[in-house]
Parts: C-alpha cells; sequence; structure tokens
C-alpha cells in the first residue's frame, strides 16, 4: 500500500533561491514542453522528448534528467485531459529522482539545482522516522508557504484480512461526528465551536477588505483569510485522524468489520436553511471516510459502504420505518413498538444491521444489543 512521508526541508538564504531558481526553471520548461506537444499534436514522453529535448537544455538551463522529468510532468496531464494546453505555477511541484537526489543520511539530501547539487538538511516527525527505510521512487520537491517540502512514497506491508463475524456500525452526522453501533459518540461540539469562531474571523476580514481602498490593508487581509482558512483545515484533518484511528481500534480489537454510510453526493441532495447552510457543510466526511479506509486496510479489517437511506427513520428492533419515528434531531422514538433510542445510535445499528445482511453474517445474540445504553 502506498503512503506519502511529508519531509520539512531547512535551506539557508543562498541555498533557498537556488531552489526557487530551479522550480521556476523547471516549471518554465515544462510549459514549453506542453506547448510543443499541443501544438504539434503528439502527447506521449518519446514524441514531445523528440521535438523540443534539446531545445528544453538550451533555453532552461537543465541538466538532461531534469529536462527528462519535465516532459514527464507533461506527459502526465496530457493523460488525464489532451483536449487543453496545461499550464504550471512557477513555484509549482518538481519531481525528484534517484538521478537527481539522495539522501546523505537520516538530516541531509543532495539536491541537483541549475548551478549543481546542494547538500541541504532536513527535519521530519518520529512517524516519518519509523518508515524512512521505505522510501521508494522519486520524491516531489514543493514550495508551500514559503517551507520547502519532500513528498517521498513509501510502501507499507498490508496486513492480512481477519475472519469477522460481526461489523461496527458507525452513523455520521453534525451534532456527533460519528456514532457507533456500540454506543461511543464523538461529539461535534467543539468542532461547532471552532468553525463560529474562523467563521467569524472571515466575516471580519470580508468587511475590512470591502471597506478599505489600500491596497497593502486589503493584501494583509487576503492572507489572513488564508491562514485562517489552513488553521481550520488542519483542526479538521486531526480531528478526523483521530476518530478514524479510534473507530480502527475498536473494530481490529473486536475483530469485527466496519459499515460506514455511503454519503457521496449528499450536499446535492439535500437541502437546508441559509443559516444551517454552513453549520451542515462544514465537515469533511469524505475525509474521514478515506481515514478510516486506509487505516482498516492496514489493520486487516474489512471495510462495507451501505446506503444510508432510511437508517434514520427504521426501528433497530422492531424494523418498523416511519419519517415521525424521529421524534427530534437527538431523540428516536418508535411508533410501533415504542422503542426510544439516541438517532443516532439507532441509526448506526441499522448500519450494522444492513451490512451484516448485505454480506450474509449470522450477527451473534450479544451484539444484538449496544454494549452502551
Amino acid at each position: 500500500m502506498k503512503f506519502t512521508l511529508q519531509i520539512q526541508l531547512l535551506p539557508d538564504s543562498a541555498q533557498r533561491k537556488l531552489l526557487l531558481d530551479t522550480m521556476r526553471a523547471f516549471n518554465t520548461a515544462a510549459d514549453y514542453a506542453a506547448k510543443i506537444g499541443f501544438e504539434a499534436g503528439v502527447f506521449s514522453q518519446p514524441s514531445i522528448h523528440y521535438h523540443c529535448y534539446y531545445d528544453m537544455r538550451e533555453k532552461f538551463g537543465l541538466s538532461s534528467q531534469m529536462a527528462v522529468r519535465a516532459i514527464g510532468k507533461t506527459v502526465e496531464c496530457f493523460r488525464r485531459d489532451k483536449t487543453k494546453c496545461p499550464k504550471f505555477r512557477p513555484t509549482g511541484a518538481m519531481t525528484y529522482d534517484q538521478r537527481l537526489m539522495s539522501f546523505k543520511g537520516l538530516d541531509r539530501v543532495s539536491l541537483l539545482t541549475l548551478t549543481g547539487r546542494q547538500l541541504i538538511p532536513f527535519v521530519m516527525g518520529d512517524y516519518q522516522k519509523a518508515r524512512f527505510d521505505r522510501l521508494k521512487g522519486q520524491c516531489d520537491l514543493v514550495f508551500r508557504d514559503g517551507k520547502f517540502f519532500l513528498l517521498c512514497s513509501i510502501d507499507l506491508p498490508e496486513k492480512p484480512p481477519v475472519e469477522i463475524h460481526d461489523f461496527v456500525g458507525v452513523d455520521l452526522g453534525v451534532a456527533n461526528i460519528a456514532t457507533t453501533s456500540d454506543g461511543q459518540q464523538f461529539s461535534g461540539e467543539q468542532v461547532e465551536t471552532v468553525r463560529q469562531k474562523h467563521h467569524r474571523r472571515r466575516k471580519s476580514l470580508g468587511k475590512r477588505m470591502s471597506r478599505t481602498h489600500k491596497r497593502r490593508t486589503r493584501k494583509n487581509a487576503r492572507r489572513a483569510m488564508k491562514r485562517t482558512g489552513q488553521k481550520e483545515s488542519r483542526f479538521k484533518r486531526h480531528e478526523n485522524h483521530c476518530i478514524s484511528r479510534e473507530i480502527v481500534k475498536l473494530a481490529e480489537g473486536t475483530q469485527r468489520g466496519i459499515a460506514l454510510e455511503d454519503l457521496k453526493g449528499i450536499r446535492l441532495r439535500t437541502r437546508f436553511r441559509k443559516g444551517q447552510r454552513a453549520k451542515m457543510g462544514g465537515w469533511a466526511f469524505a475525509q474521514l471516510r478515506t481515514f478510516v479506509e486506509y487505516k482498516a486496510k492496514l489493520a486487516g479489517v474489512p471495510v462495507v459502504i451501505v446506503d444510508p437511506r432510511n437508517t434514520s427513520r427504521t426501528c433497530a428492533e422492531c424494523g418498523h420505518c416511519e419519517k415521525a419515528n424521529r421524534s427530534s434531531q437527538a431523540e428516536f422514538q418508535c411508533r410501533s413498538c415504542g422503542h426510544t433510542a439516541h438517532a443516532d445510535l439507532n441509526a448506526a445499528r441499522n448500519i450494522r444491521a444492513v451490512a451484516a445482511s448485505v454480506n450474509m453474517l449470522e450477527v451473534s445474540k450479544e451484539h444484538r444489543e449496544p454494549l452502551v445504553a
């Protein structure tokens, strides 16, 4: 299973300038190769190489392998869409392979620039250090928020799938980001507090931009708004990592699979009042699902995606389905048998039951009741 490790480079001022100059030349050369290939109607590596390789080296001062990798970047874009000519940012990602870079121990890397190789120090966390020996293939040099990073590919072995006899149903929502069929809840209260804080900040900055005519003030406000968005994104990512880790740990420890709702396109299928839109659309559920899936794959835990239709209206005890069963956002009361439960817990149990029936599993008696009421 392929993963990407992020390593931060710590170049000095001279090395920083060299890296920026090299990235700009590389991406300008990729633009040139894309234009030549598009105008000639050729889109493969050998054909574009034939048309512009020597010109690229002469015009932009690239080494032979840099020119090859710049053409390769263009070819990757043409594989996705041949109807338009791609345009690359001056400081877009630059590809480094074994001919252009080499690691010198656990703290330095040798990178080829326009003026020769540079030995640049780097730092990485414990997660990266534990997997550093698995580095394989090429890396991408990226420039983000004024910092340089190497994004390196690694291969991690997957555990063989475990034999399961039940599922952990997971209901996703807003008041509770996730609720398991065992009754474990991951509250969205803190998430909503942080979201409102960032929303107020962006609103204030937006007013500041609209009221001023000073160019410097508007520029500073745009930068502050960008930092606010990045901070909120990091918060969401951290929370989703924590939630997904707990869900996978629960399933792995009890030798069960994981049943998730298929929420793809949910924002297109639902309508909310204007005041509710930011709250209802303010969480990255697709990211949470991705984190659960890859963590489960590493642990050998199977993940099943089920249709969430009527899971919040159906009684987990008698199977009676009626809109009136959902008396409020948090309460579920069956109109047929009188069963009452937290609405998210009831939905999670239904999701577990759907996954078990689709996979033809006999749910054991001890799992028919939630472990936590």
